[in-house]
């Protein structure tokens, strides 16, 4: 598993590490939400600060789909989510995902630029 708790400013946050699978490899994506999904809902309600990296991945809608699944699910348990590596298309789909879960996904160019973030309040 790729994705993994780091801790920022004495705060922990779970990383989770989607950055560089392209749409050929949409099963390791999928492997890798199932087991960041897993992580997420064994914490306690609003507790998690998560950074999803997209950098460099392609999504279809196979994964969109699933994502949206996903981040229904999961909602309850996030406090906060930064979202690294998402422009273009993948902006668009990001809005859409939003729209469609209600969770709040605030979209960030720099790593530390997104873990400020997350660590604050």
């Amino acid at each position: 598993m790729r994705s993994h708790w780091v801790e920022h400013r004495g705060v922990p946050v779970f990383y989770q590490d989607f950055s560089g699978i392209d749409l050929l490899h949409s099963e390791r994506v999928k492997e890798e939400l199932d087991q960041v999904q897993q992580i997420v809902l064994a914490q306690p309600l609003n507790s998690v600060r998560a950074l999803a990296n997209f950098t460099n991945t392609s999504l279809g809608k196979d994964l969109i789909d699933i994502l949206t699944a996903s981040s229904a699910r999961t909602r309850p348990h996030i406090r906060k989510t930064a979202v690294l590596g998402v422009s273009g298309v993948k902006r668009f789909l990001a809005n859409t995902l939003m729209r469609v879960t209600g969770q709040t996904l605030v979209l960030f160019d720099e790593e530390a630029e997104a873990l400020d973030w997350l660590v604050e309040d």
